[in-house]
């Protein structure tokens, strides 16, 4: 029996298998290395160590949920792209600025995870277009009251995310 802790010998039996595994979706080496390791963080950083049956199902099952994550940052990045593109150069933020935003953007992509999509709508437009309750009810076809509960809810999510 191996004295080495379980996660290592998870690694060192399946890092190879899961970096082609992701090398084969993503069509880059780099990027299948950087989230192979994601995924393995993930494994470490589990509030419990899971009890592993099947070593690749597992590990396939994580990767996925890591490599959509992948694909919303880049989503959220293309987006961010496009909107500075669309911006007057002198008002456009300084590179610092643009990371800080940046992952401000991610970050609250993070937070709002899991609520329903009008609520996330209507979230959106108060905080980054700065629409008013009315507005956001006129834009979503709902009502004043509901425009409410769903601030509200994406507040508490926020709030309590802190």
């Amino acid at each position: 029996m191996s004295s080495a802790h379980p996660v290592e010998s998870l690694y060192q039996a399946h890092h190879g298998w899961l970096t082609g595994w992701l090398r084969r979706r993503l069509g880059c080496p780099d990027s299948a290395a950087d989230l192979a390791q994601d995924t393995f963080i993930r494994v470490l950083s589990a509030r419990e160590q899971p009890v592993i049956v099947e070593p690749r199902a597992f590990l396939t099952t994580l990767a996925k949920r890591v490599l959509f994550n992948h694909y919303r940052r880049q989503d959220i990045e293309r987006a961010y792209r496009e909107a500075l593109a669309q911006m007057p150069q002198v008002l456009a933020p300084s590179e610092e600025e643009k990371a800080v935003i940046l992952q401000t953007l991610e970050e609250l992509d993070r937070l709002l995870d899991g609520l329903p999509r009008p609520v996330k709508r209507a979230f959106l437009l108060a905080q980054v277009d700065g629409l008013t309750y009315p507005q956001i009810a006129a834009e979503l076809g709902i009502s004043v009251a509901t425009v409410k509960r769903h601030l509200n809810k994406a507040a508490l999510r926020c709030y309590f995310a802190l």
